[in-house]
């Protein structure tokens, strides 16, 4: 999944020289993308923060899965240039946690050989696995069993597994495309929470793709607020609230405050003003 041979010379100084900045992992250069000749997005630029979580977030339509699909490399684009820290997909080892966990698993096989099965791939040998895996699941601070089989589990069990099996291979950047919106709100806050914790402790750069406004900001370390199609930045906000947050912080003054802004942004978004 990552490669080791050396970045392409010629794209690595056109990054440094031209538009590379320091703290950085994703830079996106003149992006564009066409569905039946129509633009979805037109020499789109954006740089994502190196070990931050980036949350994107717009009007329905606008683009929000083609862009993190087309950054993770499972979507092609018609022109343009995305590279981290100078090196292109192919060099990268990214992990992606699907909406639904359901059709993303594995159901023939138990919980914990999903999660063995990316490194399997990966050659890693079985005790270097087993002690990834105790690992995360200490962080998730797992109460079920992953000797189980998917089709035993609960809904958030299973995208727990899904996200394990992602994060796992131990990627450099992780994109998850609304990895919660078939859970239940309680559940969502307990993923939330757990999520939130593994990120944070591995330093992970991580761009989330939501349909809830409050998720966006709540997770978020920036917040990228998109325009309608072709999209544009209709704003990209710093969410300078303390780690690790629970749930209370949903009533807190500022997170009240900044969710304010982003609901006034999105809205001015959706009338295309």
């Amino acid at each position: 999944m990552n490669a080791h041979h050396k970045p392409d010379p010629e794209a690595v100084a056109y990054t440094d020289q031209r538009w590379f900045t320091p703290g950085t992992h994703i830079t996106v250069r003149g992006l564009t993308k066409r569905f039946n000749g129509v633009p979805v997005y037109e020499n789109f630029d954006i740089d994502l923060p190196k070990g931050q979580i980036v949350s994107v977030f717009g009007p329905n339509g606008c683009g929000k899965s083609t862009f993190i699909n087309m950054v993770a490399g499972l979507l092609p684009f018609d022109s343009g240039q995305i590279l981290f820290e100078g090196k292109t997909i192919a060099e990268t080892r990214i992990g992606y946690v699907f909406q639904n966990y359901r059709e993303a698993l594995f159901p023939w096989i138990r919980a914990i050989d999903n999660v063995h099965y990316p490194l399997k791939l990966m050659g890693v040998p079985k005790p270097e696995r087993d002690r990834r895996i105790e690992q995360l699941a200490a962080g998730f601070d797992l109460k079920f069993d992953l000797n189980r089989y998917p089709y035993e589990l609960s809904g958030g069990q299973q995208q727990t597994v899904s996200i394990m099996r992602s994060l796992v291979v131990e990627p450099e950047v992780l994109f998850l495309d609304e990895p919660f919106s078939a859970l239940d709100y309680e559940m969502t806050l307990i993923m939330r929470d757990q999520l939130q914790k593994v990120l944070i402790a591995r330093s992970t750069t991580t761009v989330l793709v939501s349909h809830d406004l409050e998720e966006a900001v709540y997770l978020a370390d920036k917040v990228l607020l998109l325009t309608r199609r072709p999209s544009r930045i209709a704003a990209y906000m710093d969410v300078p609230l303390a780690r690790p947050r629970s749930p209370q912080v949903l009533s807190e003054p500022a997170f009240v405050r900044l969710k304010a802004e982003a609901l006034e942004v999105f809205q001015t978004a959706v009338r295309g003003s």
